[in-house]
């Protein structure tokens, strides 16, 4: 389920189902990043990117590069709420944050994902610009990056 705060970016909304949980008793890696999709999904389709858009032209959004960072354990029937940022944009990429947090979305969140799109021509294969308005809403949306943000896995 997705909401939609007045002049917001989508905020997804999500209950950990009972198949979800793994042999630890929590949330399945896998999981976050269905989780975190469906987010990506919800904004894709404020910004205009949705199916009927994908339909009609072909092209969509690609994740090139994730990076997850699993923060704390998930229950089952746990209450999600998803956040995002739009972090960059430019005529051809998009660089997202994911924040996920059992109820409310404030506190320190569960997970976190950091995404590197590209938006996709699928019948030429290559990176085409983003539609002037799916572009322009996602620059109104920009806000700073974290400073953990785009620092990668940590060396041993």
């Amino acid at each position: 389920m997705t909401a939609h705060p007045p002049g917001g970016l989508p905020v997804f909304h999500q209950t950990v189902q009972d198949d979800w949980i793994d042999y630890n008793g929590h949330l399945s890696e896998a999981y976050y990043v269905l989780i975190f999709g469906f987010a990506t999904d919800a904004l894709m389709d404020a910004a205009g990117l949705d199916a009927a858009y994908r339909d009609r032209t072909g092209c969509s959004l690609y994740t090139v590069e994730a990076h997850v960072r699993y923060l704390h354990e998930v229950a089952r029937g746990s209450e999600l709420t998803v956040r995002t940022t739009v972090l960059g944009v430019d005529g051809k990429k998009l660089r997202l944050l994911h924040k996920m947090f059992v109820g409310a979305p404030s506190g320190a969140p569960v997970a976190t994902e950091e995404l590197f799109t590209l938006h996709v021509d699928q019948s030429a294969g290559r990176a085409a610009p983003l539609p002037d308005a799916s572009r322009a809403y996602f620059a109104g949306a920009l806000a700073p990056a974290p400073p953990w943000a785009g620092q990668g896995i940590r060396a041993v």
